[in-house]
């Protein structure tokens, strides 16, 4: 007979190669496939919990995402960083870990968010690509205007 906590581990499959991205902040694991670029219409295996119990997270709920055959480029790890910042990151192959990291917030980050100021330099036809600094507490300030994201960056994502 299965025990209780044997039986709780086993609510999403295991994956044999891909990527796990988890204590994603509860909430954000459609932003995460959002970044991804991840649509209803993919061949990709997904699996998506969202709000399950986390003893790591103040909010003591978390939000996983498991991709089969893709490992995630740094580009797409800064992102995510953005919107959970305590996410980890676990590349699999063949069943088991072979890298775990933390997401890092990146200092400056460029393209990847769209200024909210609409009259900023980096939203018209000049060949000028956003650019912010990340600030404490997953704050962004533009390079160019100033204008600072401090709610919902998933709002201003590229």
């Amino acid at each position: 007979m299965m025990s209780d906590k044997k039986k709780e581990e086993l609510r999403v499959r295991s994956i044999r190669n891909g990527s796990v991205i988890d204590h994603i902040t509860a909430g954000n694991a459609l932003n995460v496939l959002k970044i991804l670029d991840i649509t209803g219409v993919t061949t990709a295996i997904v699996s998506v919990a969202m709000n399950v119990p986390s003893e790591r997270l103040s909010s003591g709920r978390k939000d996983i995402v498991k991709i089969e055959d893709r490992e995630l480029i740094p580009e797409e790890v800064d992102k995510i960083a953005l919107i959970a910042p305590q996410a980890t990151i676990n590349i699999i192959r063949d069943y088991e870990v072979a890298k775990k990291s933390l997401v890092e917030l990146p200092r400056i980050i460029s393209r990847i968010v769209r200024c909210p100021n609409l009259n900023c330099i980096s939203n018209s036809n000049e060949p000028v690509y956003s650019k912010f600094r990340v600030m404490d507490s997953v704050a962004l300030r533009c390079s160019y205007c100033e204008g600072i994201i401090d709610k919902d960056i998933a709002a201003y994502l590229i």
